[in-house]
């Protein structure tokens, strides 16, 4: 059973229609990843599976349950964060307390379990122990996305939804976030991928759907759609290869 399951879901956002019949899985411990071109439905689909967006129709199953128009508050307890874009580190919180912020919804965790979770976040992201205490807006992009990844990890989510992390960051930046995200998954969290940089994307992806204006193109391997000269042409550049 996929732990994540979309079936013909059809969304609006505003008065567009987001998404057309949009099915797609994602398996326990996968790195999917989602491109297509802006406007392609890619960041409403995130917004769906998180319950910020009610579909129309179509149904959502996460770990074999229905999750079709539940609130966020409840998707967020069921397993599964999201990772907006933008990363929207509040500004007059420190590092420490943004990422707090991600357990927010697990009433039941003890304080001193809720330090231990902060403990390992630091432990993941190195650079932001000495900025702790220091105010999360003063921080370069790339470190406030490391803040925003932390706060969605905090949760301690089984399904971790990352909308464009790679968007404004210096290339060794870009890099190095990435390298989080592969670690996150040996870790037993399962990624559903949202990325302006495809090469990159399939760079760490077990598998890839293409969008258009929100419908699926195509699906499959990461080096099948390198290797399929129209989808490369139209979606992903010209270069044949993986991420520079």
């Amino acid at each position: 059973m996929p732990l994540l399951e979309l079936d013909n879901v059809i969304a609006t956002y505003g008065k567009v229609q987001a998404l057309r019949g949009l099915t797609l899985h994602v398996e326990d411990q996968e790195i999917v990843a989602l491109l297509g071109a802006n406007g392609a439905g890619k960041s409403t689909t995130m917004r769906t599976i998180s319950g910020l967006i009610t579909p129309q129709s179509g149904s959502l199953r996460f770990a074999g349950r229905d999750i079709t128009g539940l609130k966020p508050e409840k998707i967020v307890r069921l397993g599964i964060a999201h990772v907006p874009e933008g990363r929207r580190v509040f500004p007059g919180l420190t590092v420490r307390e943004n990422i707090l912020l991600g357990a927010s919804n697990h009433s039941d965790m003890a304080r001193a379990e809720m330090e231990s979770e902060l403990e390992r976040m630091f432990e993941i992201f190195p650079v932001l122990r000495e900025f702790a205490h220091a105010l999360g807006w003063r921080l370069s992009g790339g470190q406030q996305q490391m803040v925003a990844i932390a706060r969605g990890l905090m949760a301690r989510p089984k399904l971790l939804l990352l909308d464009e992390p790679s968007l404004g960051l210096a290339p060794l930046i870009v890099r190095q976030v990435f390298e989080v995200i592969g670690d996150i998954r040996k870790s037993g969290t399962t990624v559903l991928l949202v990325e302006q940089n495809a090469h990159m994307a399939l760079s760490i992806a077990d598998r890839g759907y293409v969008l258009e204006t929100g419908s699926l193109v195509t699906q499959g391997k990461p080096q099948q759609l390198l290797d399929n000269e129209d989808i490369r042409a139209a979606y992903l550049g010209s270069r044949a290869g993986a991420a520079d």
